[in-house]
């Protein structure tokens, strides 16, 4: 329990709507921890993860896997369709047993414990930049990047210049929710918005409109490289994780939150839409 839970009989978010933006598959994790310390979360999923249209590459590069060094996660959706297209190949995590493998964060290092491997390597920092920092000499080796299809090139550009052999498949498929759009009213409702990725930052905010929409509301990211994003879009972000976790976005906000009882969503003549 945080500071913040005890200072506030562990409802620290009591009174606040919350909307969470991460695909369906991820938003119940959050909503009920968010729910467990007092928020009402409203799930407005700004993405869905789907497969690849064409697994050949991924299949290739799972058929050749011990000819890889290293194999790197980045995030839990990654290992989730590396697994899919593993078993349905008629194989299983000992084809990973030569190889060492990393993971960005605890999200995906525990998705990869719970296929029965442990990973070599997890940064302190959980971003792609840390990985590059903090893997060691990877000249002259041979690393597979099973990625989303819309991943940022910082990781494999920076494994390419301290000179390994990168291969980067995409794994699966980030897109628009699709569906109808965000209920204006519940938007009004809102005290905070979420963000968890880049993604769903851009695809939220397309749906919306644009950022105008979503004046008024408490923007929290979880890390820089979301932030960044929501600046690109024209949004503030008030609330930034230090630990780029879901768990580190719940503690941001309750930091936050600490002595601002009152409703935020109402006007108060502040725009919180940025002018960039």
């Amino acid at each position: 329990m945080s500071i913040g839970e005890a200072e506030h009989g562990a409802k620290p978010l009591r009174g606040l709507c919350i909307i969470v933006t991460r695909a369906p598959e991820g938003a119940a994790e959050f909503s009920r921890r968010l729910a467990a310390l007092g928020a009402q979360p409203i799930e407005m999923p700004a993405i869905r993860i789907a497969p690849v249209e064409d697994t050949g590459p991924l299949d290739r590069a799972i058929a050749h896997l011990s000819s890889y060094d290293w194999v790197i996660f980045t995030s839990r959706n990654g290992v989730n369709a590396f697994w899919q297209r593993l078993e349905a190949l008629g194989l299983d995590s000992c084809a990973l047993h030569s190889l060492r493998v990393a993971a960005i964060g605890p999200a995906t290092a525990a998705a990869l414990r719970a296929r029965g491997v442990q990973p070599d390597y997890m940064p302190e920092e959980f971003v792609a930049e840390a990985i590059v920092a903090g893997i060691g000499d990877v000249a002259g080796q041979r690393i597979l990047l099973p990625r989303a299809d819309i991943a940022r090139p910082a990781l494999a550009e920076g494994l390419r210049a301290r000179g390994a052999h990168v291969d980067g498949v995409a794994a699966y498929r980030t897109l628009p929710a699709g569906g109808p759009l965000p209920n204006p009213d519940r938007l009004r409702q809102a005290d905070v918005i979420t963000f968890t990725s880049s993604s769903t930052v851009r695809h939220f905010v397309q749906a919306v409109g644009g950022p105008e929409a979503l004046k008024g509301l408490v923007v929290a990211c979880l890390g820089p490289i979301t932030a960044a994003a929501c600046r690109e879009v024209g949004l503030t972000p008030h609330v930034v994780a230090e630990e780029y976790t879901l768990e580190g976005l719940v503690q941001a906000l309750i930091r936050y939150f600490t002595g601002r009882r009152q409703p935020v969503h109402e006007d108060t003549g502040e725009n919180h839409v940025s002018a960039e």
